[in-house]
């Protein structure tokens, strides 16, 4: 079964779209987060879900 490890972010509505692109860019290159949520509330807030596979490593000695 495959586990995730979840992260939200939010925006506020002041921030450009260039510089939210900008930050979750940058979590999936570096930090290898895919998104999996975006919520827009009223007010242009943005609520942003990003997860990730957790990798088990089993001991084979």
């Amino acid at each position: 079964m495959v586990e995730y490890e979840y992260r939200e972010l939010t925006f506020q509505r002041d921030q450009s779209r260039g510089e939210v692109r900008q930050a979750l860019t940058e979590h999936a290159e570096y930090g290898r987060w895919e998104l999996f949520r975006v919520r827009l509330f009223w007010g242009g807030m943005r609520k942003v879900i990003l997860r990730r596979k957790i990798i088990r490593v089993q001991r084979t000695a």
